[in-house]
């Protein structure tokens, strides 16, 4: 079958070699480094927001597999699956119990935020060159989500670590994305960090998660 043609890009510039997943140019550098940046954005992204203790917030609890739900505010989350599962995400927030329709809205968010993947156990050291929170083990453990000032721009943070080692899913504004994805890079750049590209699953689980 022949590769989709490309309809999409990230605002952030691909490494070349460049490659097509789904439909979004992405980078298909593949790097051996233990300090790694990698651009997610062509992730799906559904905005909700819900009463903060009501049935639909009960519902998305139970994220299918393939999907992370987080959230930073009260009554607000960011539901994130792999490319070209937006209408699969949306079916799955539809039969969530909403209580009065009004209380419940979902917008989708997959080409209104940048999203990136900073990996490696130095992740930490090059996040407080850039934030003045603790984004370490103490300050943010696996699994914790939190907004906070990074590079002078409103950042969304998720830590969610791969295969033991720190990692951290970092979403921003589109327009911002390829100035905090710089600027992560020259934070990282004397630890030696990498740019690393996207490949499937952007998760890296196929499990279901709320964070």
């Amino acid at each position: 079958m022949a590769e989709p043609a490309p309809v999409a890009r990230s605002p952030i510039a691909a490494a070349p070699p460049e490659a097509v997943v789904e439909g979004w140019v992405v980078s298909g550098r593949r790097s051996t480094s233990v300090l790694t940046l990698t651009d997610l954005t062509p992730l799906t992204k559904v905005a909700v927001r819900a009463e903060p203790a009501g049935p639909t917030a009960e519902g998305l609890a139970g994220a299918p597999a393939g999907a992370l739900v987080t959230s930073v505010v009260p009554g607000e989350w960011l539901v994130l699956a792999e490319p070209g599962e937006r209408v699969s995400v949306e079916s799955w927030l539809a039969s969530l119990p909403s209580g009065e329709p009004r209380h419940a809205s979902v917008v989708d968010l997959t080409h209104g935020r940048a999203l990136v993947r900073l990996t490696g156990r130095r992740a930490a050291d090059v996040l407080a060159k850039e934030c003045a929170l603790d984004l370490g083990n103490r300050g943010c453990p696996d699994g914790r989500a939190l907004r906070t000032a990074m590079a002078a721009l409103s950042v969304d943070v998720v830590r969610r670590n791969r295969d033991g080692v720190p990692s951290y899913l970092l979403h921003c504004e589109w327009s911002s994305g390829q100035y905090l994805f710089d600027a992560l890079l020259d934070a990282g750049s004397e630890f030696g960090i990498d740019i690393d590209g996207f490949r499937p699953p952007g998760l890296g689980t196929t499990r279901g998660g709320t964070t």
